[in-house]
């Protein structure tokens, strides 16, 4: 009788490491690893002798001192007398405002511009196109600096609004005023005002939050969410039984009616600017600083955008159009409903190099005076101080962290869209 038994297993071996192909590439990335690792810390050790050797140590103590500046464009109290930690937290937010509009802006603007690109008009594609070969062409910085011009040469003073005759006037009713020190805006005001909460206490990053806000914000939250349920419920009935109930109605009044209710509740109204002395007092500055950067990086980074959307338009075949037009959809529909949703799978991926570009190229801020997380701590915050290497560290840490944030919501919005099999 004959009896069969497993061969004996294989010892593992030092030299397997290097000569076993099943361990080789693994051995050679933690060598590699090892070795940088070793030369980054080479690298940091050596810098921060030379900086100790040169009487610099590497200390951020210098945060604690007052900043001796003013932010003129700015979301928090702050004055010259604050830290300069504050002043860099504060040029951090003016920073995160200009991304977040530029990029909304820019996306808007982009699939428009995009779509036109395509439009059997001649004289709107035609239009289209000069506008993306115009702006993508030109740098940035340019453009920038050339609506800060305008909009301080050709925009009326303060003075012009004065008088019984005045040479310029208020648009939308009195309630704003174009001048070329900044755009004045209604702010909104509570008469039955919840207050507010004081984070951090007397620190640096003190910030006081807004329970008006926070309030307005869980009430649009859930009524979004009770909406969101309302078609999901429709969806269901429509899969089940054929017929989709009308729900628009009431969609649109569980997010309507409870924000209107609250905003009653706290008295809600709107202050307006007025022009006492030489200038504008209440309401909303925005000061051209703020307005010629946002318009510049938007309108850039929507040529590229919309470059991005024509070629993700054509990349569906036009099959999908065809068949959308046999069963009667209109073109605008076709578009918003079959087109773009499949599109969008092409066009994400590198809209989010877009995105952080926009992001990264806000640093040119200083050009026009605009206080961004650069000009106030990789600016004055580094001059005055003479922490180069600090500052410069600490700059990158937060653009780096911004763009990881950005990749990570849109990756994640990606994976949302992308194709799944079944």
């Amino acid at each position: 009788m004959t009896t069969f038994s497993d061969p004996p297993k294989e010892q593992f071996r030092l030299s397997m490491l290097l000569y076993d192909t099943r361990y080789r590439s693994a051995t050679i990335q933690v060598i590699a690893l090892i070795g940088f690792m070793l030369l980054a810390a080479w690298i940091i050790s050596n810098t921060i002798q030379n900086l100790e050797a040169l009487g610099k140590p590497v200390e951020f103590g210098f945060f604690g001192e007052p900043a001796s500046y003013d932010i003129n464009q700015r979301l928090l109290e702050y004055t010259s007398r604050d830290t300069h930690l504050r002043a860099a937290f504060v040029g951090l937010l003016n920073t995160l405002v200009v991304a977040v509009l530029g990029c909304i802006t820019a996306t808007v603007l982009g699939v428009v511009i995009g779509v036109l690109r395509l439009s059997h008009n001649w004289i709107v594609a035609r239009l289209m196109t000069v506008y993306v070969e115009m702006f993508r062409n030109v740098p940035v910085l340019l453009w920038i600096v050339f609506i800060m011009a305008i909009l301080i040469e050709t925009l009326p003073a303060p003075r012009a609004f004065r008088g019984d005759n005045p040479e310029a006037s208020m648009v939308l009713g009195e309630a704003v005023a174009v001048t070329n020190r900044g755009v004045y805006v209604p702010e909104p005001l509570f008469s039955n005002s919840l207050g507010n909460i004081h984070l951090f206490g007397e620190s640096s990053l003190r910030f006081d939050v807004s329970l008006d806000l926070m309030a307005i914000l869980v009430v649009l939250g859930v009524s979004i969410w009770i909406s969101n349920w309302i078609k999901h419920r429709a969806d269901a009935i429509q899969e089940k039984t054929g017929d989709r109930p009308v729900t628009w109605w009431q969609r649109l009044g569980v997010v309507v009616v409870p924000l209107a209710l609250l905003l009653a509740l706290l008295g809600f109204h709107l202050g307006y600017p007025e022009l006492k002395g030489f200038n504008f007092s209440g309401g909303t500055h925005l000061r051209n600083s703020l307005i010629a950067l946002w318009l510049a990086l938007s309108l850039y980074t929507a040529a590229f955008i919309a470059e991005i959307v024509r070629a993700g338009i054509m990349a569906i075949s036009k099959g999908q159009s065809e068949a959308a037009a046999a069963l009667g959809l209109r073109p605008n529909r076709i578009m918003s409903l079959v087109i773009l949703p499949q599109a969008l799978r092409v066009i994400i991926p590198p809209l989010i190099s877009n995105y952080l570009n926009l992001t990264k190229n806000s640093s040119l801020a200083i050009a026009v005076g605009y206080m961004d997380i650069t000009g106030t701590l990789g600016g004055i915050t580094m001059n005055q101080t003479g922490r180069e290497l600090e500052c410069v560290l600490l700059l990158m840490l937060v653009y780096l962290s911004i763009s990881l944030t950005i990749s990570a919501i849109m990756n994640w919005y990606n994976e949302s869209v992308k194709l799944k099999e079944r």
